[in-house]
Order: C-alpha cells, then sequence, then structure tokens
C-alpha cells in the first residue's frame, strides 16, 4: 500500500493545539466556579484540576505534534490516498473514478491561520475522504486538480 507523501500545513499542530486546549479551558473555569460554590471535599477539587491539567497538556504538546507526524495525504493520477489518526491510524485510497463532490471547509480557527479542509465524497460505503488542515492556497489547488481529473473520466463515475 502507498504511503502518501504530503503532510498537512505546518500551522496544523497549533491550530489543532488551540482547539484542542479550548474545552479544557471551559472545564477549568467550570472548576473555579465550582469551588467557589462547594469548598468540601478538598481533594476531588484537586483531583479534578490534576485531570485538566494533564489533559491540557496532552492536547496542547502532544496530540497536534502526533497527528502533524501521522496525518498523510496525496492525489495521483488514478486515486486520492490519505492516513489519519491517533491511537488507531487508517489509510484510505479513493479511485478519482469514483469522486462524486469535492468540497472545502473553513471554520473560525481555519480562516484565523489560513486553512481549509478538504473532503472528497466518493461512491463508497466508506463515507468520505478527508484532508485536513492545508495551506489555503493548496486545498484550492487541490479541489481544482480533482475536478478536472474526475471531469476527464465523467463517463466512469458511479
Amino acid at each position: 500500500m502507498i504511503d502518501p507523501a504530503y503532510p498537512p500545513s505546518r500551522r496544523a499542530p497549533l491550530r489543532w493545539a488551540i482547539g484542542g486546549v479550548a474545552p479544557w479551558l471551559v472545564l477549568a473555569a467550570g472548576q473555579v466556579v465550582w469551588i467557589g460554590f462547594d469548598q468540601r471535599l478538598p481533594w476531588l477539587h484537586l483531583l479534578v484540576a490534576a485531570v485538566t491539567v494533564l489533559g491540557a497538556a496532552i492536547s496542547l504538546a502532544v496530540v497536534p505534534l502526533w497527528r502533524y507526524r501521522v496525518h498523510r495525504w496525496e492525489i495521483g493520477p488514478q486515486a486520492v490516498y490519505t492516513r489519519t489518526g491517533w491511537l488507531v491510524q487508517e489509510r484510505r485510497i479513493a479511485p478519482i473514478s469514483r469522486v462524486q463532490t469535492v468540497d472545502t471547509y473553513r471554520g473560525p480557527l481555519d480562516r484565523l491561520f489560513g486553512l481549509a479542509n478538504v473532503t472528497v465524497t466518493t461512491a463508497s460505503s466508506a463515507g468520505a475522504v478527508h484532508i485536513a488542515a492545508l495551506d489555503l492556497a493548496v486545498a484550492d489547488h487541490l479541489v481544482a486538480q480533482l475536478t478536472d481529473i474526475a471531469a476527464l473520466g465523467v463517463e466512469d463515475a458511479t
């Protein structure tokens, strides 16, 4: 099986870190409010605070770098290749002849960092192929390339 060659944008780990630590910050704020209302069981407050700090540290330092190391994509003349995952890694190969739609998605953090996500929907029961955290120019080029390649074999599409 081919290993895709291209990583996400170099800005992807920072975007993933900020997106990953945000829920932990909300939880920390909730804990501050909880301590203000209930000061019993200080050991429980310490335990929850320790779990929050550990979770935030992992979401900030480990997960983004691991995702950047694992996530890969490539477009060949015959197929779209991706590798994603964290603990469980998934490799997908989507034949170009089965491409039905190509979409981009840009959330608020993606826009802040100039990134875009590409979704290639195919005639497959496995679902769409997702390519995450690409530079906007790369994503636009990729969408145009996939559209051109898919249009060449329009009679082959299912």
